[in-house]
């Protein structure tokens, strides 16, 4: 079977050589490629990705150390993005299983547009839409210095506030939605004053249609608190169920919309807060 072989003796199965190969950042290359090999939770994988590969002498030598490693014995599989039509051409004559992301789509939208595809590499995570780019850059810069409720300044330009309690995934996911969806989100950690007052913390009151908040379980907030501070009062797990509660009840007392964020990637919560919250990106 794909991705389980083992070897004789009974011993553990043999990782499945896996490469990314792209004429760009390979990241688009590594998410599709994931994405499939997370259906296949039984095999296990050794990921290689080749990045750049803007000339025919390139991705030739990539063949030949693809075909160095599937003359040990073990076919490696290949997720290419490579849009060139010379260099894709080279790669497929890798002694490997070739998907090829992105040549059979092109075909079919040339077929639909009635027009050829540009060829051009680097289009999805370049600088191919300089305004769009600059956009993202400078949402990060804003989620770096709203980050952990560092500065109140300009919270009217945030689009979103991520409020929870200490270590609950807030910097991540305001990082991750500034630099792949340009959005402008500040975080705002709530702390055990927060708790005793009632209402919201005086700084967010006027932004409140604004506020998304975030939770987890005690369990898993204990887990993580301890790794920064072990056998402390912070990482207790009374003290996390107690914050816990707390937030949830603000949020259901002010209309925020929240998500559990202890079982959920990043990915999966800006998703899902895009979603909820209508954010335009």
């Amino acid at each position: 079977m794909l991705g389980n072989i083992e070897n004789p003796g009974g011993v553990e199965p043999v990782s499945r050589p896996v490469y990314f190969l792209s004429d760009s950042t390979g990241i688009t290359a590594e998410t599709l490629g994931n994405t499939l090999l997370t259906q296949f939770p039984q095999s296990t994988f050794d990921r290689t990705t080749i990045p750049f590969i803007t000339s025919v002498e390139q991705a030739q030598a990539v063949v030949s150390t693809v075909d160095a490693v599937a003359a040990r014995g073990v076919l490696p599989i290949v997720f290419s993005t490579v849009v060139g039509g010379d260099i894709r051409l080279t790669l497929a004559t890798c002694r490997a299983t070739v998907v090829d992301l992105i040549g059979t789509h092109i075909w079919q939208l040339e077929g639909a547009l009635g027009a050829a595809a540009s060829g051009k590499p680097g289009q999805a995570h370049g600088l191919g839409n300089a305004a769009r780019y600059q956009s993202r850059m400078t949402a990060v810069e804003y989620a770096m210095e709203h980050d952990d409720g560092q500065s109140l300044r300009a919270l009217e330009k945030a689009q979103i506030i991520l409020v929870a309690p200490s270590r609950c995934g807030k910097t991540p996911t305001t990082m991750y939605l500034a630099l792949q969806h340009g959005i402008f989100a500040a975080n705002f950690p709530l702390v055990e004053e927060d708790f005793e007052r009632e209402g919201l913390p005086e700084p967010l009151k006027p932004f409140a249609e604004k506020c998304f908040g975030l939770t987890s379980t005690p369990q898993r907030l204990s887990q993580i608190r301890t790794g920064r501070r072990r056998d402390s009062a912070y990482a207790s797990l009374r003290q996390c169920s107690y914050e816990l509660r707390s937030a949830e009840l603000m949020y259901l007392t002010h209309g925020i919309p929240y998500l559990n964020s202890s079982s959920v990637s990043v990915e999966e919560m800006a998703a899902t807060i895009l979603q909820r919250m209508r954010l335009k990106h």
